[in-house]
């Protein structure tokens, strides 16, 4: 028995008197108004309505219910309404999934800037350097840095992360920088292992249009992409930086890079969510949103062009 849908009925019918009013009023008939009134009647072992052949009167035990349910049934209904509309509004709850960096760098100034433009939106923000199950843990959307998700999703890629081997400008000054790959074995380096790993990640090019791996050994070597720029910037060595986290310091002049010729440019940043039909308008917004902001995402990515200047730049000041 579908108790919500009986105690509905069974108000509807108390409210007007009949169960054939009862039946117009919900589309139904007199017979599934009837059988619904009769089955609460069994689950709950009283008897709910005195019967005629034309009207019906509440007992003392129906009077009772009646009494007790019907304000808890508009509560249910006001809190349906409410999240019905809120379907088709610009309000409620966005649960979104990301990295840290990610979250931090790329997400808080497009959540600041939806934010103002939909205050009655809220955000709940997972930040979390692992694929999340969007379904499971009810993410709204997701961002992953890296491959593209593998889960059943619908994920689109935003921009194109870099792979840029770089040194800070004090490394440089004491050390040669490398002019090929295998010159790298005579520097000092720092690695990056992703969290719950022991091995560092080995360090990824692009020669000749393939993909190559190189594994390297690293003198420091941490599991937070942040820490491991950071590294580098205080000159303990030589590190393959994602260009979410080594722009900005690029193009300030805090980092140099080398072996541009060679950068890889396989990954990139992945917006997923669940394929749904039904997707409430604020999500379908932010989407949107997102895409608008981030389809070009200029302040994560530094053209080849500008890495080769920034490259030669150094070469000139040496």
């Amino acid at each position: 028995m579908d108790e919500l849908r009986a105690i509905s009925t069974f108000i509807r019918a108390a409210e007007l008197g009949s169960f054939n009013r009862a039946a117009h009023a919900q589309g139904s008939t007199p017979q599934a108004v009837s059988k619904a009134i009769r089955q609460l009647e069994e689950h709950l072992g009283v008897r709910l309505f005195h019967r005629t052949t034309r009207k019906s009167a509440l007992t003392d035990d129906g009077a009772r219910l009646l009494e007790s349910v019907r304000d808890s049934m508009e509560g249910v209904r006001a809190a349906m309404s409410r999240v019905r509309c809120a379907a088709y509004e610009d309000e409620g709850l966005i649960r979104i999934s990301a990295g840290g960096a990610v979250g931090r760098k790329v997400l808080m100034p497009v959540l600041a800037e939806f934010s103002s433009l939909y205050p009655a939106i809220t955000f709940d923000l997972l930040l979390e350097d692992r694929l999340t199950d969007a379904v499971a843990e009810r993410i709204d959307v997701g961002f992953k840095a890296g491959n593209a998700p593998v889960l059943q999703v619908v994920s689109r890629r935003l921009f194109p992360i870099q792979l840029v081997v770089c040194a800070s400008p004090d490394y440089l000054a004491m050390c040669n920088a490398p002019v090929r790959i295998d010159d790298l074995a005579k520097h000092r380096c720092v690695g990056y292992r992703q969290p719950g790993t022991v091995q560092p990640m080995p360090w990824e090019f692009e020669v000749k249009g393939e993909t190559v791996f190189k594994t390297m050994a690293p003198v420091f070597c941490c599991s937070d992409p942040e820490a491991e720029m950071h590294a580098v910037l205080t000159g303990i060595g030589i590190g393959q930086i994602d260009s979410i986290n080594a722009a900005a310091p690029l193009r300030a002049g805090q980092l140099v890079p080398l072996l541009v010729g060679s950068t890889s440019e396989r990954m990139g940043l992945y917006m997923f969510y669940a394929q749904r039909s039904n997707m409430p308008r604020r999500v379908r917004r932010f989407i949107d949103f997102v895409i608008a902001r981030l389809g070009a995402a200029s302040d994560f990515h530094v053209p080849a062009a500008t890495l080769r200047k920034m490259a030669k730049l150094n070469e000139t000041r040496r």
